[in-house]
């Protein structure tokens, strides 16, 4: 099973629209994961016209329209991978533990909010996936997402995209 994760995505406050390589990965995916900041609930309507499937959430800058659509914490198994989705964790420090006692019964925690790329993993196993943003860098070197496989109950594969610039 082919993941697509992305986040804080702010169509059309950072950008137009998505990266057409972006676009180009969603379609091929099996899954699409969202972990917020939507900011307009057209972005919502095109994934979800263009996802096989997609499991989403909405963030701190997401208005009423996408919070009536969208959960603030989305859970769902992949394949056999327990997967939890939310957009904001906190602080780094000390983050792993935090999100370990939160989501302890869970392989996978996607979230976003930072426009940071994280992959780490909590006590007892809990991978920790930040994709970055595919349209808003801030600070980063470069707009990013991120592509994994799961199969059989495992993440492996996982992939950090860097976007050119726009």
């Amino acid at each position: 099973m082919d993941l697509v994760i992305m986040a804080d995505t702010h169509v059309p406050k950072r950008a137009r629209d998505l990266p057409a390589s972006l676009w180009a990965a969603v379609e091929a995916a099996d899954v699409v994961v969202h972990a917020g900041d939507w900011v307009d609930v057209a972005l919502l309507d095109a994934l979800e016209a263009r996802s096989r499937r997609l499991v989403a959430v909405y963030g701190n800058n997401d208005g009423p329209e996408l919070r009536a659509r969208l959960p603030e914490v989305a859970r769902v198994e992949l394949d056999g991978l327990r997967v939890a989705v939310v957009h904001e964790t906190g602080p780094k420090t000390r983050r792993e533990e935090r999100c370990a006692a939160a989501y302890g019964d869970c392989d996978l925690l996607v979230f976003g909010h930072s426009h940071i790329p994280w992959d780490s993993v909590a006590p007892g196993g809990l991978r920790l996936l930040n994709p970055g943003s595919p349209t808003d860098r801030r600070a980063q070197p470069h707009a990013t997402y991120l592509t994994a496989r799961v199969a059989a109950g495992r993440l492996d594969r996982v992939e950090l995209h860097r976007l050119p610039p726009r």
